[in-house]
């Protein structure tokens, strides 16, 4: 049975001050069956008080996306300070996640405006942080996320081939800013579904054109160009029936969240599922 999750990084944003806090009253308001826990940099050092505050919320987190801004440093290479402490905030998120149930880690290899500038960087250093994710019970997950230089269809590849038994999850905004959402139907990519490579969904619209940077906005379904009906027609197909999350950025410029827009995302994906 499919688990329709909600990213806490659609609640909590600068504009509230990501106060982690408030997912204790949100949570209450959501249709979801559990939540992604979007992992920021500010939160290291109330890491305790952050994971004592989550549990006692009694939420369901089978994932936890992790900081954002480590694939920066990954690219950097590992005789740089950057990359060492980058690897050691990665256990962080790892230790964080295993506290809250995770099982699924995910994380945005590349990142940032340098990001696929020195792929072989970030390629290399996926067997250190699979097995530091694997010493928590995680599974770790990467991201199809935009790049400068080549495209993620195209990493992912090249990880594929390094790494047989690699995870991926897959994100319907990232690929449509690439032109790539085609693919994912392709007999080329078909191995991503028949070996079971994507172990998790981002299901979010896209309204912009071929890598239209100043449109690289998370939308609702509905507000976007993405074809849905075929998205889930092939998802469906395949018999995949585990994790999808939703990611519509909820909260205006006030940190007000709308809890009804995120409810429909999630009663409209109910609809879509087997």
């Amino acid at each position: 049975m499919s688990k329709i999750l909600c990213s806490t990084g659609a609640l909590i944003g600068r504009p509230n001050n990501r106060d982690y806090r408030l997912l204790k009253e949100l949570s209450g308001k959501l249709s979801c069956d559990g939540f992604e826990f979007m992992m920021y940099s500010t939160w290291y050092p109330e890491k305790e008080r952050l994971i004592d505050a989550l549990l006692s919320y009694g939420l369901f987190i089978p994932v936890i996306h992790c900081d954002k801004l480590l694939g920066e440093s990954f690219a950097l290479g590992e005789a740089s300070e950057e990359y060492n402490n980058a690897v050691s905030l990665f256990e962080t998120n790892c230790i964080i996640g295993k506290a809250l149930g995770a099982k699924k880690a995910v994380l945005h290899l590349w990142n940032g405006l340098i990001s696929d500038k020195h792929i072989e960087n970030n390629i290399k250093v996926y067997s250190v942080l699979a097995q530091i994710a694997k010493n928590y019970s995680l599974t770790l997950l990467i991201e199809n996320v935009v790049c400068n230089g080549k495209d993620p269809f195209f990493h992912w590849t090249s990880l594929k081939e390094m790494y047989p038994d690699i995870s991926f999850i897959f994100d319907t905004k990232m690929a449509a800013f690439h032109g790539q959402l085609d693919l994912l139907y392709s007999e080329e990519y078909s191995w991503l579904n028949e070996e079971k490579h994507i172990l998790h969904y981002h299901v979010n619209d896209y309204g912009g054109g071929y890598k239209d940077w100043k449109n690289l906005r998370t939308l609702p379904i509905g507000q976007g160009s993405i074809d849905f009906e075929r998205f889930f027609r092939f998802v469906n197909s395949k018999g995949y029936n585990d994790t999808f999350t939703v990611e519509s950025t909820a909260f205006d410029e006030t940190g007000k969240v709308d809890t009804e827009m995120l409810n429909r995302q999630f009663d409209l994906l109910r609809a879509s599922l087997n």
